[in-house]
């Protein structure tokens, strides 16, 4: 359990520290998921290592959510307070979000050429 723990924890280090090294523009935790994942690759039987653990934390994933429930409910005064523009901005930046990806893909598709014609 311990070198699977510190293969997990060491992978997470390494990609934040190569991500501030190199001032990448991607979050130090998914570039140590990449790394993590050359890993398997190179090392199949890592995998059989790391997967009880990773299962167990996984199985517990919900844990991770009670402190931001409990910042919601420490709070519930200023949602009431402002629940109608709470809702205004997450129902607008929703369908902001899905024109954008909607538009983003038209214009992929156009500049690659994939973009059927229209009958």
């Amino acid at each position: 359990m311990i070198p699977a723990l510190l293969t997990l924890l060491l992978s997470q280090l390494a990609g934040e520290t190569l991500s501030r090294a190199l001032s990448l523009p991607l979050p130090g935790p998914v570039l140590g998921m990449l790394l993590l994942i050359a890993v398997f690759a190179a090392f199949p039987k890592a995998v059989d290592l790391v997967r009880p653990v990773a299962q167990g934390i996984l199985g517990h994933l919900s844990l991770l959510f009670v402190p931001a429930g409990t910042g919601v409910v420490g709070h519930l005064d200023k949602l009431a307070a402002q629940g109608l523009p709470i809702f205004l901005a997450l129902v607008g930046s929703t369908l902001l979000a899905i024109a954008a990806g909607a538009l983003a893909f038209t214009a992929v598709a156009r500049l690659t050429g994939t973009e059927e014609p229209e009958a």
